[in-house]
């Protein structure tokens, strides 16, 4: 148990007087054992895009031996890794790539195969679930000049259904190019004046643009779409980008991962080639996963050719990761390449590169490291962005007649917290059968409605919440839950005698064992 779950419930029991009296059965240490902690995962991902899913695994007795960890979905494996198993109670992380394929609700299973003379097998294994959405996703993306940047990067994700890389160039003074635009209305203005038309894309890329170029309002609101709204930003580099085009002591410096400088100087300002490198933590980013492995992506990386860069920046905020990095000769410092930082509800990202096209132009046809790149950052920008009408549970699986919380968020179009809506959950049981039922506004938190029910099947749950108010629908969203008889007893199989100690010490009883 974590501290805070036991001290509330030892809270009540205190106030009442009541002593608890508690016999410790079983093992101080099983062993021999393998035990799979937890599979951190998230709740949703977005067809297609590439995961790295972090699977916690802890051994005692079995020395520090190599294991496979094999995933499945629905019997068909998706990939095994192997892990080297530290020493004994010491926890190991496992970090395996996966591709999800197939919209809906998916029950993903991690194990690892029973080890001879194993005391337990049943936590040797994990059953996590996650939706995978087949949603398009549309991502605006402001160009201040024509340049091969833009051009390759729509070449890029040319082909990902799920990705609309909708295109506001400038071609002259007050003149915009729209590509990929829903209808004849979208941008017929150039680019948004409200949040309400912003806030309509899921993330924003701005190229090489100067600051100078918004009003005020603006770049606050380009801060506020990350802040506030939840969306992803990514800056690119080029020579009216970052400092250079004058983007210092505004709103959106402070939600750029990256410290910018003094612009660079003089009439040929500032140019290097630089050679690309993923940093320790780029390696375990699936967002720069060019190969199959740590040791893969290196190699990947090592193979593209050098491409240049405008902006000096060398530093990143506190709090920021810098994910790639780049080396000269003729610089003294390591030069930042991409970045990122949460920044509120959002996030933003920062790419330095202004020429990343010739990760295509130069290396053999078949080298597809350019597309990978640019469709597996793309997609990681609009991850996680928010609706404004959201639900969640507060458990991906519990047991029938187990309690569960559903949880709902909803603003209106402007991402504004709404505390008069009508709310509704429609719950459809494992066998099909329907229920609605109201969704109360909480009081204690603005925007978050709560409602508890008991799901009475086995098998999967479908929740779809609708909100609504003076007529109008503000949204809707879906989330699932499973139940399930429970493996939880076979975690953490040995006794806890210092749990067992202390519910007695604080409530006046005694701690007894067997002998």
């Amino acid at each position: 148990n974590s501290d805070r779950p036991l001290t509330e419930s030892l809270v009540p029991l205190q106030a009442a007087g009541v002593p608890v009296f508690t016999v410790g059965l079983g093992e101080e240490v099983v062993a021999p054992d393998i035990e799979m902690g937890r599979v951190e995962i998230p709740r949703s991902v977005l067809e297609g895009s590439a995961l790295v899913v972090d699977v916690v695994v802890t051994q005692i007795g079995l020395g520090r031996r190599t294991v496979p960890i094999i995933v499945e979905d629905d019997l068909k494996i998706l990939a095994e890794e192997t892990v080297d198993l530290g020493p004994d109670g010491e926890p190991v992380v496992a970090r395996i790539s996966l591709k999800l394929e197939g919209e809906g609700p998916r029950r993903i299973h991690f194990r690892i195969p029973p080890q001879s003379g194993e005391r337990v097998e049943r936590n040797n294994a994990r059953t996590v679930q996650i939706e995978v959405r087949g949603e398009r996703e549309k991502i605006l993306y402001l160009e201040g000049e024509p340049r091969f940047e833009l051009k390759f990067m729509r070449r890029a994700v040319a082909d990902d259904e799920n990705i609309q890389l909708v295109i506001l160039q400038r071609t002259a003074e007050g003149k915009f190019l729209r590509l990929e635009i829903s209808d004849s209305t979208e941008l017929q203005f150039g680019f948004p004046a409200s949040r309400e038309e912003l806030y309509h894309y899921r993330s924003l890329i701005i190229g090489s643009v100067e600051a100078s170029f918004f009003a005020h309002d603006q770049l606050q609101m380009i801060a506020d779409f990350v802040s506030e709204r939840g969306g992803g930003l990514l800056m690119l580099g080029g020579r009216s980008a970052f400092a250079e085009g004058g983007w210092a002591g505004t709103p959106v410096e402070e939600v750029m991962p990256v410290v910018l400088g003094e612009p660079a100087g003089g009439e040929e300002g500032f140019f290097a080639e630089i050679v690309v490198k993923p940093t320790p933590a780029g390696l375990a980013h699936a967002a720069v996963q060019l190969g199959e492995d740590g040791e893969g992506v290196s190699e990947r990386w090592d193979s593209l050719p050098p491409v240049t860069i405008v902006n000096p920046i060398s530093e990143v905020r506190l709090g920021a990761t810098a994910l790639l990095t780049g080396t000269s000769p003729d610089l003294p410092d390591d030069q930042v390449v991409l970045a990122f930082q949460r920044y509120g509800r959002g996030k933003s990202i920062a790419m330095t590169v202004q020429d990343s096209w010739l990760w295509q132009m130069i290396p053999a046809l078949e080298d597809q490291s350019h597309e990978t790149f640019w469709k597996q950052v793309l997609r990681w920008l609009i991850d996680g962005v928010p609706e404004s009408v959201e639900v969640v549970t507060d458990q991906e699986q519990v047991e029938p007649g187990e309690s569960v919380r559903l949880i709902a968020t909803v603003g209106d179009s402007t991402y504004i917290e709404v505390n008069d809506a009508s709310v509704t959950a429609r719950i459809t049981s494992p066998s099909g059968l329907i229920e609605e039922v109201p969704v109360e506004w909480t009081v204690e938190r603005d925007g978050e409605y709560v409602v508890e029910f008991r799901p009475s099947e086995l098998g999967e749950y479908e929740v779809e919440i609708t909100a609504e108010r003076d007529g109008n629908t503000l949204g809707s969203d879906r989330t699932y839950l499973y139940t399930a008889a429970s493996d939880e007893e076979y975690f953490g199989a040995n006794r806890h005698t210092q749990t067992l100690r202390r519910i007695a010490d604080e409530t006046g009883g005694q701690f007894y064992t067997p002998e």
